[in-house]
């Protein structure tokens, strides 16, 4: 038996995606009320760029929207930036019109890439990027114990490695023991002449409620494809699945038995996709997995290799297969990626970029309202 038959996902053969409608059986109408763009965050005067962020629901009603809100000329990864946060009391519905700001800009660069998480003792933990240069960039994690008025000071969750780490928004999760997991992918150290496209990827963990952190092994890449950007979620049968980011024309798969230890190679998935992140949650109010990626596989000549169409479909059987495919959004110079998933009642929210590739695709970001119903039927 392959390895792909051990982990039980879909192999990829003939073509032809296993597990997978045809994206055109869906309907696309562009006025369905099933989904809506209920907040734009677009450049500005002296804000090139707004992007990468995440939600947090909290106690008083409210969600917090907190990302990467980008200052003077350029929008460029290592270009100044903040971190900023708007408001909805209604369920994601509406948001505040005015920033408010989180976290200052830190470091000789920026600070970028927000992830927020409740934790099991109730504090809120927000993790983000702290760059000082292309080879040095670290995960930070700061606890609120107020509902996000204020933040404790900033703690490193990679301590025993210096280099240019790369930890996704929304990307940190805490597991049913406690443990806080996440993971990055490294591609430059000190004394390295040149960047490296091909990140070595990595998992942290915590025990402590990020007091400390350890770190996990180097997840194994026999084919030798191009990873980048892992995102994870915990099955039900306690395994933890990353799903990567990569040139091989699908996302890959790697598995870990022991809570983030160890790691099993990297293997592809059945899920199409150009060079673009993917994200995985786990929607509460069925236990199905829910999928937001680009569902594209270079077969159209104008879009391939491209971050368009922007879609979601639906797994009950824990990533092996997928159902219920969607088409959220399909404009062609349409550039969709970097995606928080946040649900709320019978809807979910996604954060998303929704720039324009021509120009900027990651200058704008959408937060987009998706009816539950209108994703399963």
């Amino acid at each position: 038996m392959n390895v792909l038959s051990k982990i039980g996902i879909g192999l990829l053969m003939a073509g032809t995606i296993l597990g997978f409608k045809n994206i055109s059986e869906d309907n696309k109408h562009p006025q369905d009320p099933g989904k809506e763009v209920v907040l734009s965050l677009d450049p500005g005067p002296d804000n090139p760029r707004n992007s990468e962020g995440d939600f947090i629901d909290l106690k008083d009603g409210r969600i917090l929207f907190v990302y990467s809100r980008y200052t003077g000329k350029s929008g460029g990864d290592h270009a100044p930036a903040f971190l900023a946060g708007r408001y909805s009391g209604d369920g994601g519905k509406t948001w505040t019109t005015e920033d408010k700001m989180i976290v200052a800009k830190e470091g000789d660069m920026n600070v970028m890439s927000v992830s927020l998480l409740r934790l099991q003792n109730g504090a809120i933990a927000l993790f983000y990027v702290r760059k000082n240069s292309e080879e040095d960039c670290i995960p930070m994690m700061r606890i609120s114990t107020d509902e996000a008025a204020t933040w404790g000071d900033p703690v490193p969750c990679i301590t025993d490695k210096k280099g240019y780490f790369v930890l996704n928004n929304n990307r940190v999760i805490q597991l049913k023991n406690g443990r806080i997991l996440l993971s990055v992918a490294l591609h430059k150290v000190p004394g390295e002449e040149k960047w490296h496209e091909n990140g070595r990827l990595f998992s942290y963990y915590s025990d402590n409620n990020g007091k400390t952190w350890q770190p996990g092994a180097e997840v194994p890449n026999p084919d030798k494809v191009i990873t980048q950007e892992p995102g994870l979620v915990e099955l039900k049968n306690g395994k933890i699945l990353m799903i990567i980011r990569t040139n091989g024309g699908v996302q890959y798969l790697s598995y870990s038995k022991n809570k983030g230890k160890t790691w099993s190679p990297a293997v592809p998935s059945n899920i199409k996709s150009p060079v673009s992140p993917a994200s995985i949650e786990r929607i509460p109010s069925t236990g199905d997995l829910l999928l937001v990626w680009n569902n594209n596989d270079g077969s159209n000549p104008d879009i391939k290799g491209k971050r368009t169409p922007f879609n979601v479909a639906v797994s009950k059987d824990e990533g092996k297969t997928w159902e219920h495919i969607k088409t959220v959004e399909d404009d062609p110079d349409g550039w969709y990626c970097y995606t928080a998933i946040h649900f709320t009642g019978k809807h979910v929210l996604l954060g998303h970029c929704a720039g324009d590739r021509r120009k900027n695709g990651l200058a704008v970001t959408h937060i987009t309202r998706l009816s539950l119903d209108w994703i399963y039927n």
